[in-house]
C-alpha cells in the first residue's frame, strides 16, 4: 500500500479483497486476484504486486451534486442551518456568480471528486433569472477539459412554479437540449401542481429529454409531490428516465399511504437518490431542540420493490450542507450509519457505482476482464475496517496507474470570497 508507481506492461494484485456484487460471487467479500495490462482489467499474469489483503472497488458515481454553489460558504453562510436560510442565502449570492466563479468553483469541486476516486458526477445547476446564460457554457467547457478523467453531466434546476411552456424556462429547456443535458424541476405543493407536472413531462417528451426531480425536501407529511410525480408518468406514459431525489416526506407518512406510493413509484420505473448527509443536516432542523427525524427516505423498502436507489454527495460547503468534499466513500459509510444499510443485503455499495451509473446513463465498468483498470484500493480489508476510517491513504487507479491525489487547498478560492 505504500507504492507511488506501479510496474509497466503487464502486472498482478495479489491477494486482494473484493466485494462479491461487483464480481457476481454469492459471498460478502472474495480474497482474489487482479491482473492488469494496458490499462485494463485482464487475466493474472506478469510481474506480482502483493496485497495483503487491501480492498479493491471500482471508482465511484456522484448522480447528484451541485458543482455550481459548492464552496460559497465563506462569503455566503447558512445563517440558522434550515432549509429556507439556505434558499434565501443562496439567491442572495446569486449575484456573485460570474462565470469566472463558477469556473473556478466547479473546477475545486472535480479535483476534489476525481482524488476521491469518483469517476462520473451529474451537477445541478441553478438555472433561473438567466443564471444559465453563465453556467451551462461553464459546465460544457468543463465537461471538455475533464473528458477522460470525470464523465460530466447537468441537470437544469428551477422551482417548479416558474415551468411555462412559454418565456425564460422554454429557453433553459433548450439549452439542455442543445447541451446534451437533463431536465430538472423542484417540486413542491404548489396549486395547480398536476397540471404543472403534465405540462413539463409533455416537453421533455417532445424535447427527448430525460427527466431529475428535487423531490418532497421535507418532513412535511403533506407533502406528496413524490405520489403526483408517478400518477403523472403513468398517466401520460412518459418513458424516458424519470430520477427523484430526496423524497423525506414519505418516511414521515402514515404507513400504508407511504407503501402504496412506492409501489406507484415502482409501477412508474421511477429511480431514486438518497442524499443522507444534506438531509441529516437540513432536516427537523428546530432552534433549541434535539431533532427527532433523520431525513433520510425510505431506502429499504424501495429497494425491495425493485426500485433503483442510490447515494450522492448532494451540496458541499455551501448553505445548504456546510460540510462535505465529494468523497463518495464517505457518502457510503455515513448513509452506511444513518440508513443502517449493514446487517441486511450485501451490495449497497452497487448505490455508488453501477446503479448510479445506469440511472444516470453513464456506462458502468466494473472490475470485469476488460473493463478499465480505474479502481481505488484501501488498506481495509473488511468493511468495518473501511468504514471505522476515512481512509484517507487510498490509492486511486486510472488505466492502472496511481494518480496524483493531492487535493486541491482552500486557499486557492480565498480571491473569490471577496466578492460582494
Amino acid at each position: 500500500m505504500d507504492f507511488k508507481t506501479l510496474p509497466q506492461g503487464r502486472f498482478t494484485l495479489r491477494d486482494v479483497t473484493v466485494p462479491g456484487c461487483v464480481t457476481g460471487a454469492e459471498d460478502d467479500l472474495v480474497r482474489t486476484d487482479i491482473g492488469i495490462e494496458n490499462g485494463r482489467i485482464a487475466e493474472p499474469g506478469g510481474e506480482d504486486v502483493q496485497m495483503a489483503g487491501a480492498m479493491v472497488l471500482p471508482c465511484f458515481t456522484d448522480m447528484h451534486t451541485h458543482l455550481d454553489k459548492g464552496h460559497i460558504w465563506p462569503r455566503a453562510s447558512n445563517p440558522d442551518g434550515t432549509f429556507m436560510g439556505a434558499l434565501t442565502t443562496v439567491r442572495n449570492d446569486h449575484p456573485n456568480w460570474t462565470a469566472q466563479d463558477v469556473g473556478a468553483r466547479m473546477e475545486f469541486g472535480l479535483k476534489c471528486a476525481y482524488a476521491h476516486g469518483t469517476a462520473r458526477v451529474r451537477t445541478h445547476l441553478d438555472s433561473m433569472n438567466g443564471q444559465y446564460l453563465r453556467s451551462w457554457p461553464v459546465l460544457a467547457e468543463k465537461r471538455e477539459e475533464w473528458s477522460g478523467k470525470i464523465d460530466l453531466q447537468a441537470v437544469s434546476l428551477m422551482s417548479c412554479d416558474r415551468f411555462s411552456n412559454t418565456g425564460e424556462f422554454t429557453e433553459i429547456a433548450k439549452t439542455v437540449q442543445q447541451m446534451n443535458g437533463v431536465l430538472g424541476l423542484v417540486s413542491y405543493p404548489v396549486d395547480g401542481l398536476k397540471e404543472i407536472l403534465t405540462g413539463f413531462f409533455e416537453m421533455a417528451a417532445a424535447m427527448d429529454l430525460s427527466v431529475d426531480f428535487h423531490t418532497d425536501e421535507t418532513m412535511d407529511p403533506t407533502s406528496e409531490t413524490l405520489r403526483l410525480i408517478a400518477e403523472v408518468v403513468l398517466e401520460t406514459g412518459y418513458d424516458k428516465p424519470v430520477i427523484v431525489g430526496h423524497c423525506c416526506s414519505v418516511s414521515t407518512q402514515d404507513e400504508d399511504r407511504a407503501m402504496s406510493t412506492l409501489d406507484l413509484v415502482a409501477k412508474a420505473g421511477m429511480k431514486v437518490v438518497s442524499l443522507p448527509m444534506c438531509n441529516l443536516y437540513l432536516q427537523d432542523r428546530v432552534p433549541g431542540r434535539t431533532p427527532r427525524g433523520r431525513g433520510v427516505t425510505l431506502v429499504h423498502e424501495m429497494k425491495a420493490r425493485g426500485i433503483p436507489v442510490s447515494f450522492a454527495s448532494d451540496n458541499t460547503r455551501d448553505p445548504f450542507y456546510a460540510y462535505g468534499d465529494l468523497d463518495m466513500l464517505e457518502v457510503l459509510r455515513q448513509a452506511t450509519r444513518i440508513a443502517h444499510l449493514d446487517h441486511t443485503e450485501t451490495d449497497w455499495l452497487k448505490s455508488v457505482t453501477s446503479t448510479p451509473a445506469e440511472s444516470c446513463g453513464f456506462a458502468a465498468p466494473g472490475l470485469e476482464i476488460g473493463d478499465p483498470a480505474d479502481l481505488i484500493i484501501f488498506r481495509a480489508r473488511e468493511w468495518t475496517e473501511l468504514f471505522a476510517r476515512p481512509q484517507m491513504d487510498r490509492i486511486v487507479l486510472r488505466a492502472g496507474q496511481a494518480i496524483d491525489r493531492t487535493l486541491p487547498d482552500y486557499s486557492e478560492l480565498d480571491h473569490l470570497m471577496r466578492l460582494s
